[in-house]
This record gives structure tokens, C-alpha cells and sequence, in this order.
């Protein structure tokens, strides 16, 4: 029971920092209609700002240029790129974005060679210990900083002016458009907003007990993709449970490896896509995502 907790503790920690990369998938799929594929090269980007500045600045101040780094850089690929193929198809503008993608992480998979960069957080090896229960307190700060980003998300995603704007877009983007709502401001900031997202995810999957952050980094964004597709791509309640549903998935499959051995080896990380394809099979939408109905 005790490694039941433990796991399950791991999977809620580590589902809220997929929930949070899920969350960037939504909102900029909502705003454009786009699947982002070159999430996970702002993911490495905002991971790789913070890691090469806080020797210089400190861990909080370097964070905090990460953050808006990666938020800048998603920004410029909106303005820079995607704005010229606006009106493209949408599988189109989902294959650019591939393209994009395999840009930046080349660029910065070069820069980071075969290191391995610490991002000099300040909880260390430090694990909580509650009874026969213990847990890393990186995967507590996890938690706490990605409720506290969500609730703050979804507040200004209901309440401000940049929140409403965005849901018109989504529901109409003609009749928004219309009514004056800035369809290339929308769009800029929702990209703004998922790379700032992707930039605090990444801290916390180069934490303990990773060493830190490598090439191989980005590849979490891939396992975060499942969250939001099961989840729903167009909901940002769907990319919350998804990412806790990923996470836990994970985290269990792995811890119990050994008495699942005859279904192979490396069914942690293939859990969350049978997770995915099962739901999918029985809610093609995903959980809370919008059914689109057509008269035949």
C-alpha cells in the first residue's frame, strides 16, 4: 500500500507538469485551430534560457528570463511564421509548425551537445518523509506551482478581456472578427502564453531526481500530447485531467514494471498512448472535447 501512495503521489506531481504542457496545446489549438507540434522545442528553450543564466543571476531571477524567453520565442514563431500562412488549411499550418520544431531543436540540441545542465534549483535532493510515505520536494513544488498557474490560467481565461477574446475566437472566428476582436493579437498571445507554460514545465522535469536538462527533454512533450488528446484538444478542463490521467498512468505502469515484465519492457512510457487510443475508441472528441455534428 505504502508504494501504491508513493506512485500515486509521484503521478499526481508529475500529471499536473503535463497538464500544464497539455494546457499549451489547448490554448493555442482554441485560438488558431492549429495542433502546435513545435511545442516541445519551447519546452527545451525555456528550460535552456534558465539553465545557461543562473549561475549569473540566481535560480529565481534566471527563471523568470526563462520564462519570458520562451514566451518571446513562441511570440516571434506567431509573428514571424505562422502569421504568413494564415488562411493556409489547417494541416497546413500543423505541418509548419513541424517544421519549425525541427529548426529550434537542432539550434538548441547543438548548444547543448552531450551536456547535461543543472538548472540550479533550490530543493535539491530533499524528499519528505510522513510515515512509511516519502516524496521529493520537487515533486511537492511541482504540484503546488502548476495548481497555482492552472487556477491562475483559468482565471483570466473566464474573466479578462484577453480570456474572452480568446473564447469568441474559438467559437467563431469570423464573427469575432466582426465584433472586433483581434484575431493576430489573440493568436500572438495564446502562443506567448504556452511557451511561458512549457518554459516552467521544463524546470520541473529537469529536477531531481532527473540530473537535469539534456537533449532528450523535449521528448516530454510528446508524453504530454496524449493529455490533451484524450483530454479534448479544444478544452482546458480536458488538459488537466488528461495530464493527471498521463501522469498517474505513468507512474504506476513503471512502478509495478516488474510484476507486469510479460507485457515487455518500456510499458511506462507506452502506457499513456494505450491510455489514449482506449478513450479515443469510445470518445473520439476525447472526454470533454466538443462533438462536432454534420447533416448528412
Amino acid at each position: 500500500m505504502t508504494t501504491f501512495t508513493e506512485l500515486l503521489l509521484n503521478g499526481i506531481s508529475m500529471g499536473s507538469v503535463y497538464a500544464l504542457i497539455a494546457l499549451g496545446f489547448v490554448v493555442i489549438f482554441r485560438a488558431t485551430e492549429v495542433v502546435n507540434f513545435a511545442h516541445a522545442s519551447l519546452l527545451l528553450a525555456g528550460g535552456y534560457i534558465t539553465a545557461s543564466l543562473h549561475d549569473d543571476l540566481g535560480f529565481w531571477p534566471a527563471l523568470l528570463v526563462g520564462i519570458a524567453g520562451a514566451a518571446v520565442v513562441g511570440a516571434a514563431v506567431e509573428f514571424l511564421v505562422m502569421r504568413r500562412y494564415r488562411g493556409s488549411d489547417h494541416s497546413v499550418l500543423a505541418i509548419v509548425t513541424i517544421g519549425v520544431d525541427i529548426l529550434l531543436t537542432t539550434e538548441l540540441t547543438r548548444r547543448l551537445g552531450t551536456d547535461v545542465l543543472p538548472l540550479g534549483d533550490p530543493w535539491g535532493d530533499d524528499v519528505l518523509t510522513i510515515g512509511p510515505v516519502s516524496l521529493a520536494h520537487t515533486r511537492i513544488a511541482a504540484f503546488v506551482a502548476a495548481a497555482l498557474l492552472i487556477t491562475v490560467f483559468l482565471l483570466a481565461f473566464r474573466y479578462t478581456s484577453w480570456g474572452v477574446a480568446m473564447r469568441a475566437a474559438a467559437e467563431s472566428p469570423e464573427t469575432a472578427a466582426l465584433m472586433g476582436v483581434r484575431l493576430g493579437r489573440v493568436s500572438l498571445g495564446a502562443w506567448a502564453v504556452a511557451g511561458a507554460l512549457a518554459a516552467v514545465a521544463a524546470l520541473f522535469l529537469t529536477v531531481f531526481p532527473t540530473p537535469g536538462l539534456e537533449r532528450a527533454t523535449s521528448l516530454a512533450a510528446l508524453k504530454a500530447f496524449p493529455a490533451a488528446i484524450l483530454g479534448g484538444l479544444d478544452s482546458t478542463t480536458g488538459a488537466l485531467v488528461g495530464g493527471l490521467v498521463v501522469g498517474v498512468t505513468e507512474s504506476l505502469a513503471t512502478g509495478y514494471q516488474s510484476e507486469l515484465s510479460f507485457l515487455g519492457r518500456g510499458l511506462g512510457d507506452l502506457a499513456p498512448y494505450l491510455v489514449m487510443t482506449v478513450i479515443l475508441l469510445m470518445r473520439p472528441a476525447g472526454l470533454f472535447g466538443t462533438k462536432e455534428l454534420a447533416r448528412v
